[in-house]
């Protein structure tokens, strides 16, 4: 019981000092260069809230599903390794043939073509 307490206490004195010192840091004042857009040490060029093209959000969205993917299949060697390899092994073509489908569906579509 007399644990429980202590990390109830830690927790609150903790959250207490992280509070105050956010507050605290930001009362700072910054100075324009804080303020300017990094530029990687250039000046900048124009504008730094210009909109991107939907098309790097796409192939982020992209890259994202099928880095996804890669993780959900890394451990498919040692899951053949089950009491039924087989339905792992089916599940896994799934995943991948729905995958792919939707990499065609994307390719037809001109959603990887970046001139127009």
């Amino acid at each position: 019981m007399n644990m429980i307490l202590f990390m109830i206490a830690l927790s609150l004195t903790l959250s207490i000092a992280l509070t105050t010192l956010n507050f605290w840091l930001a009362q700072m004042t910054p100075d324009s260069e804080k303020l300017s857009p990094y530029e990687c040490g250039f000046d900048p060029l124009g504008s730094a809230r210009i909109p991107f093209s939907i098309r790097f959000f796409l192939v982020a969205i992209l890259f994202l599903l099928f880095d996804l993917e890669i993780a959900l299949l890394l451990p498919l060697p040692w899951a053949t390794q089950l009491q039924s390899p087989t339905t792992t092994l089916i599940w896994a073509s799934t995943l991948i043939l729905i995958l792919t489908l939707g990499l065609v569906y994307e390719w037809i579509q001109g959603g990887l073509e970046w001139a127009e």
